[in-house]
């Protein structure tokens, strides 16, 4: 071989070698271009905060030996104020590099309340108790009741708001975040209770709905293009449930000639037309204990309608006879589905799904809404309508 030829080769693959080395020491760099930890961060309890690497590898952050995420960014929030020693292990390609830090949470400079501070919707179904809780006055916008439902829910002085049939809903918020800890997390409250002649002893009047919870990851106060997430309960995983379920209302003639029904409590069984999104249709019947519109007067519509998961029918006539009906509370996950004082009315943020019934990884949540999530009439006692009192968090000291 020519000599200079052979010496342009060796130079080559010299250059060739090294330039690949340079690269993969490159990539190495790339792999462990974290500046590290900063000595100390400071945040408000009940405040999320954020630490991002922006690095590739396995992750483990870490409070006193005990793991406490394994994400490549560490969100922390705790209800105490106190000093937590944080350390970082990042692993890459069998290299490991550990940090330390500390995380100060202090106090908060304001007054947080555990309860509920704001109300952002409020979108009843029909039923019995619309137009009543809260009360409707001739020329009330949704705004007026939304407003009624606000002074209904905030604070700790909380009364009762109907949401009517399935898919009625209301969503609030807080002025802190629920922290996801160990155990559950907030409190719905409702009206709920077990009935004394029921055969079940976790039986009476329950009317359970779904509760979907989001966090406020932008940080600007609104349940605006947060993601919601719904808290898997109990029935969430059977096949008795309801995915994508959907349901149209179509407004009444108020002034059309009723149809009684063979109960004396059933005033009109062709009151209000409804149907859903797997071919069933029927009417919601109006009862002699309810007078009034059941379809919301402050709505100019037509029709309308609601989506989301469905639960199977819980209220069986237990008496056989129409006289006593009984609704089962299910095991976990759902509001107005146990006595308040009850662990079933409490619920643990870890519960969440996302849209495809995957569990999530929140550091909390900010905002609540709960829907009616059954069908259902129950003889006289009228159709099955979550009803919601107030909720607050259970962290909170």
């Amino acid at each position: 071989m020519n000599r200079n030829i052979f010496n342009y080769l060796k130079i080559g693959f010299l250059s060739f070698s090294l330039i690949g080395m340079i690269a993969c020491k490159h990539d190495d760099e790339d792999d462990f271009n974290f500046n590290g930890l900063k000595d100390s961060y400071s945040i408000e309890r009940f405040k999320v905060l954020s630490i991002p690497t922006n690095v590739s590898g396995t992750f483990t952050w870490s409070i006193n030996d005990s793991i406490i995420s394994q994400s490549s960014e560490l969100e922390f929030i705790s209800p105490k104020a106190d000093s937590f020693p944080l350390t970082l292990k990042i692993i890459n390609k069998g290299n490991e590099k550990v940090y330390h830090s500390k995380i100060i949470v202090t106090k908060e400079t304001g007054t947080y309340s555990k309860y509920i501070a704001k109300v952002f919707d409020f979108r009843p179904a029909v039923g019995q108790f619309m137009n009543e809780i809260p009360e409707y006055e001739p020329g009330n916008t949704a705004m007026d009741m939304l407003q009624k439902a606000k002074e209904s829910l905030v604070g700790s002085n909380s009364t009762m708001i109907s949401l009517g049939g399935y898919g009625g809903y209301v969503v609030f918020g807080f002025d802190h975040t629920i922290p996801n800890l160990d155990g559950r997390d907030f409190k719905v409250l409702g009206n709920a209770f077990f009935g004394n002649g029921a055969n079940d002893q976790r039986s009476g009047s329950c009317e359970p709905g779904i509760v979907m919870v989001a966090y406020d990851r932008n940080k600007n106060g609104k349940p605006d293009d947060n993601e919601w997430y719904e808290i898997a309960g109990s029935e969430y995983f059977k096949n008795t449930t309801v995915k994508n379920y959907s349901i149209t209302y179509y407004k009444p003639d108020e002034n059309k000639a009723q149809v009684p029904g063979s109960e004396f409590w059933q005033t009109d069984v062709e009151y209000i037309k409804w149907q859903d999104n797997l071919g069933n249709q029927g009417f919601k019947t109006k009862n002699t204990f309810h007078a009034q519109s059941y379809y919301p007067l402050w709505l100019s519509e037509a029709s309308y309608g609601f989506s989301g998961t469905r639960l199977a029918n819980n209220f069986y006539d237990q008496s056989g006879t129409g006289s006593y009906w009984v609704g089962k509370s299910y095991d976990f996950g759902y509001a107005d589905n146990a006595p308040n004082n009850d662990e079933a009315s409490n619920i643990d943020i870890s519960w969440a799904v996302d849209r495809n019934g995957r569990y999530v990884k929140l550091p909390g949540i900010d905002f609540v809404k709960v829907y009616t999530g059954v069908n259902q009439e129950a003889g006289w006692l009228g159709e099955v309508s979550t009803e919601v009192a107030g909720a607050y968090d259970l962290h909170f000291k």
